[in-house]
């Protein structure tokens, strides 16, 4: 079946057309009077042949072999896939905002510009932060425009000899390499027995060279760091600064706030607390909100007002600069700013409420059969362990392609890379329970196939158009190319 499926993709038949070029109407040109004869092809392009129907049924047939939040249930753990409501779609649509430009001048740019300046406002209430640059593309790149801040207020304070910057080992994977992208060297900080910083591990490295710590609340275990203010007020006690991913803000929305922990730089991700489609590649948006003291260094320009008219401020001497072409993402901004004052603060915290009690109510139903990496209440998200699956001879990874079958996209797994054989899943606050619980039903089903029949499992998954991929050679030795029939 499959290798009939591979022949029908191939739908190129010779002489076969879907267009008609209008009649040349201008001289024609003899090509190899105005290239280089290294430049001109020996031979046509190689390019399909196909007709119209052919086109439209063919892309037609991919997009619905594709899978999204549309289409059902997306547990990844530490990513936040959840719906977006399409009133924010509409707005983010508003001729108004889709036919600005970033080069017309300030005075027909108010609407967009008072945008910007009150989502500033929002998103500083919401983390507990004196202000937020709006700037940075995604997530990682608000880390980068954090860390540089946080530089830069250590050099304009003579602390250049703090060189090194800490990282939990539960950390995600964007943390050092951001640390490392600004130059510091990174420093890991093992989790204790409970999944939490080890404050006596903390004490150890935070010397004088240390320029502060990235962490996340809840952690990228899914668990609260209940020692959060111990823990900021070591960092701080020794000069450094709190630094806080905001990946997991879809657990405490409305509920706490980064500021009030400690925390002296935030960055959140929009596309995925706040409203905007998440994957495909993007855009997505990543601002960091900063207390008082570190205003100074945000990224240019900042958006002002003056009592009169908005603007932007660019006289801004200590300043990181300019980061990013333009002021961010602007419709993923209109989008976060539609879903904010959709939901109004007790939405907010309705909608954190929810994505704990629903991954909590998955944990207790699936504890029983699958091991927990640690036994707490967890937050927004869980993690499990197949290590008692892989003992009878199915792995995670099995288990991810199984769930295929039963039509769900499976959690995220193998991270975090602490917890052997982790299955890390994130029902989020959109998901009715008929689908919470059709979801654990199929991991139930799982866990008595692999104690029954580990060989159907490890075949998985069956159903899908193209059975088990290599995957390590399809990420590095990808085919992006059409190769002609």
């Amino acid at each position: 079946m499959r290798k009939e499926t591979k022949l029908i993709f191939e739908k190129s038949v010779t002489g076969r057309r879907g267009y008609q070029l209008p009649p040349l109407d201008t001289p024609a040109v003899d090509l190899a009077t105005v290239l280089p004869v290294g430049m001109l092809r020996s031979k046509p392009p190689g390019l399909p042949e196909v007709s119209e129907v052919d086109a439209i049924r063919h892309f037609t047939g991919l997009s619905q072999r594709n899978y999204g939040v549309d289409a059902g249930f997306y547990p990844l753990g530490s990513c936040t896939m959840k719906y977006n409501p399409k009133i924010n779609e509409d707005v983010s649509r508003l001729v108004g905002f889709t036919n600005s430009h970033p080069y017309q001048p300030e005075a027909v740019s108010q609407g967009s510009l008072e945008l910007l300046y009150r989502l500033d406002g929002l998103l500083s209430e919401i983390t507990g932060m004196a202000r937020t640059s709006l700037v940075p593309a995604a997530g990682a790149h608000g880390e980068l425009a954090g860390i540089m801040a946080i530089k830069a207020y250590h050099r304009h304070h003579g602390q250049q000899h703090r060189s090194k910057f800490l990282i939990t080992d539960s950390a995600h994977g964007t943390n050092p390499a951001t640390a490392a992208a600004a130059g510091y060297e990174t420093l890991e900080i093992k989790s204790n027995e409970r999944g939490g910083v080890d404050l006596a591990e903390l004490k150890r490295l935070m010397t004088d060279d240390v320029a502060g710590l990235m962490l996340t609340n809840p952690n990228t275990l899914g668990l609260f760091e209940k020692d959060i203010v111990e823990i900021a007020a070591i960092v701080h006690g020794a000069g450094g600064l709190l630094y806080y991913d905001g990946a997991n803000a879809n657990a405490i929305m409305g509920i706490t706030r980064p500021g009030d922990m400690g925390f002296d730089v935030v960055h959140l991700n929009l596309h995925k607390s706040f409203s905007t489609p998440h994957g495909g590649g993007g855009p997505g948006a990543g601002p960091i909100g900063v207390k008082e003291r570190l205003i100074p260094f945000l990224p240019c320009p900042v958006v002002e007002f003056d009592g009169t008219k908005y603007y932007f401020d660019f006289n801004r001497p200590l300043s990181v600069g300019r980061i990013k072409n333009f002021y961010g993402h602007f419709l993923v901004l209109v989008r976060a700013y539609a879903y904010i004052l959709s939901m109004g603060p007790d939405g907010l915290r309705l909608a954190s409420e929810t994505a704990v009690l629903n991954a909590n109510y998955m944990l207790n139903k699936l504890r029983e059969r699958y091991d927990v990496a640690y036994d707490r209440i967890c937050m927004h998200e869980f993690v499990l362990s197949g290590q008692r699956q892989k003992a009878q001879g199915c792995s995670t990874l099995d288990i991810a392609k199984r769930l295929l079958d039963y039509g769900f996209h499976p959690p995220t797994v193998y991270f975090p890379m602490i917890v052997k054989e982790a299955i890390m899943v994130e029902p989020v606050e959109t998901e009715p329970v008929e689908v919470l619980d059709t979801f654990i039903a199929a991991m139930l089903k799982i866990a008595d196939e692999i104690e029954t029949d580990p060989a159907l499992v490890k075949g998985a998954p069956y159903t899908t158009v193209v059975g088990r991929l290599d995957e390590v050679k399809a990420a590095r030795q990808p085919v992006l190319r059409y190769s002609g029939h």
